[in-house]
């Protein structure tokens, strides 16, 4: 029991990726973290696979905590972050305003972490986040490692 919990914490020395997310969702459908939590737990999951949630309304809310081993990006969960934008593939200036500023604290956190769309940081069929994460890191002048 306790050798499984060891591996349920994130150790921050190794958070090699910071993964962006969409819910996958109709854009006009308000979706929350609690939704999420839900849909996951149906999943057959512990709970929200994500650590953060980024509302409509550009509120930020927690998931799973940042110190927990998230279920987001399936062979590197063990060293990522995972943050969600609700909704497909329409996002709005509010959403994107906290994302950045959520993608600027883990950076600061974990400086030496690459910024990956779940698209890009691992093989999958899906197209999440549905935005092209390299070009909006440039337009945000934020530096991918």
């Amino acid at each position: 029991m306790k050798d499984s919990l060891l591996k349920a914490y994130l150790d921050p020395k190794k958070i090699k990726y910071i993964v962006i997310h969409c819910s996958d969702t109709p854009n006009t459908e308000i979706v929350n973290a609690e939704d999420i939590h839900k849909m996951h737990l149906k999943f057959g999951w512990h709970g929200i696979g994500y650590h953060k949630v980024i509302l409509k309304s550009g509120k930020v809310s927690n998931g799973r905590p940042d110190y927990w081993v998230g279920a987001h990006a399936f062979g590197i969960n063990h060293v990522s972050l995972g943050v969600c934008l609700i909704g497909k593939n329409k996002f709005n200036d509010n959403q994107f305003k906290s994302l950045r500023k959520v993608i600027l604290d883990w950076r600061a956190q974990f400086p030496s972490a690459i910024i990956k769309g779940h698209k890009d940081a691992i093989k999958t069929e899906k197209t999440c986040p549905n935005f092209d994460v390299n070009k909006w890191l440039i337009s945000q002048k934020i530096k991918n490692v």
